[in-house]
C-alpha cells in the first residue's frame, strides 16, 4: 500500500537513534527515527543507516511528532571500518560519496602511514574516489621538507593525487572548494590534522568546532562528535567526520587485499601464479617490483601488516 506523504531525502546527520533527513539539494532538515523493522535485517554494522544514505521517509507532523524513515535505497559506495570497541562489528562512516579527501599532516601531528593505507584500501574496496590532502604546509621546513618529498614520492607513485594546503596562507583552499561544488565530498583524517579548520576556511559560513593540538601528545582532541553533512554556500555538500585514531579493515580475503593497492594491481597479472599473496610464491612480480624500487617498501610492508592482521582475526 502506498504511504501517504512519503518523501525522498538524504540522511545529513546521525546522532544515536535519531537522524536528520533533508530533500537534497534543498536544505530542509527534519528529525526522523527508523521504522522498527528496518533494524531487523541482520545488518552486521552498528549503524544500518549512515550519513549520505538516500531514504524514503514520512515527515513528522506539525504537532511535533518525528518523521519516520521507511526504506533505504541501494548505496553506490560507502566507507566502512571496524568498530572501535567491537572488533567483530563494523561501522559505516558515510555513503554515496563523490570524492573522499583524506586529510593528513607531516608533523603536528606526525603522519601515520598505517592509518593512511588502511583508509585508502577501504576507499578502493568500496569504490570511493579518494585524494590525499597534506595540510599545514606552512609548518613544514628543514627536515620536514625531506619527509614531505618522501611521502609525496610514495603516494604519487601509487597513483594518488596529493593536494598541499594551508589554512594560514590559503594554499589550495580555493582549489578544493571548486572541486567540491555541486558534489558530495567527505573529509576525514586523524585527530588534530586541521580538518575542521580546513572546511571552515573553504566556507566561513560553516561553524565547525576546532581545538588545539595537545602539546604533550601532539595528537588532536576530538572536536566533531557526530558524522554530519553540511551545505556549502558555493554549492555542494561536505560530510565532516569525527577525528579517527584507528582504522580497522573490514574482512577482506588474503587473495584480494593486494587488488586495493593500485600499484600492485597494475602488476598482478604478471605474477607467475594466480592467485598470489605476494609473500612466499616464486616468480612474484610484486616482490620483484619492491626490490627494484618500483613499489615502495613502506607500502609493501603496510600490505603485509594488513595481511597478518586479517589472518589473526580469522
Amino acid at each position: 500500500m502506498e504511504e501517504r506523504g512519503k518523501k525522498r531525502g538524504t540522511v545529513v546527520k546521525h546522532t544515536g537513534s535519531h537522524y536528520l533527513v533533508s530533500p537534497v539539494p534543498l536544505w530542509e532538515p527534519t528529525e526522523c527515527v527508523v521504522r522498527g523493522r528496518l533494524r531487523l535485517k541482520g545488518s552486521k554494522t552498528t549503524n544500518p543507516i549512515s550519513v549520505g544514505d538516500i531514504v524514503e521517509y514520512i515527515p513528522g507532523s506539525e504537532s511535533g511528532d518525528k518523521g519516520v524513515i521507511i526504506s533505504i535505497e541501494p548505496r553506490k559506495n560507502y566507507i566502512i571500518r571496524k568498530s572501535a570497541n567491537l572488533s567483530r562489528e563494523s561501522h559505516i562512516i558515510a555513503s554515496n560519496i563523490d570524492t573522499a579527501y583524506l586529510v593528513t599532516t607531516i608533523d603536528f601531528p606526525e603522519v601515520k602511514p598505517a592509518f593512511i593505507d588502511r583508509f585508502l584500501v577501504t576507499c578502493e574496496a568500496y569504490r570511493v574516489p579518494v585524494k590525499i590532502v597534506l595540510n599545514k604546509r606552512d609548518l613544514i621546513s628543514g627536515e620536514s621538507e625531506d619527509k614531505l618529498e618522501y611521502f609525496k614520492d610514495i603516494y604519487t607513485k601509487a597513483g594518488y593525487e596529493i593536494i598541499e594546503t594551508s589554512v594560514k596562507t590559503g594554499l589550495n583552499i580555493d582549489k578544493i572548494k571548486n572541486e567540491c561544488m555541486n558534489r558530495v565530498s567527505l573529509f576525514s583524517g586523524q585527530s588534530g590534522v586541521g580538518k575542521s579548520s580546513l572546511i571552515s576556511a573553504m566556507d566561513p559560513e560553516l561553524v565547525l568546532k576546532t581545538a588545539d593540538i595537545s602539546d604533550y601528545h601532539l595528537q588532536g582532541k576530538h572536536t566533531t562528535t557526530f558524522y554530519e553533512m553540511h551545505p556549502l554556500s558555493s554549492g555542494g555538500f561536505i560530510i565532516d567526520t569525527p577525528g579517527i585514531r584507528g582504522f580497522g579493515l573490514v574482512e577482506m580475503g588474503k587473495e584480494e587485499l593486494s587488488h586495493y593497492f593500485p600499484e600492485m594491481l597494475r602488476l598482478y597479472e604478471e605474477c607467475r601464479f594466480t592467485p598470489c599473496t605476494h609473500t612466499h610464491e616464486p616468480g612474484c612480480r610484486i616482490k620483484e617490483a619492491v626490490e627494484r624500487g618500483e613499489i615502495s617498501p613502506e607500502r609493501y610492508f603496510s600490505y603485509i601488516g594488513m595481511l597478518e592482521e586479517e589472518e589473526k582475526y580469522r
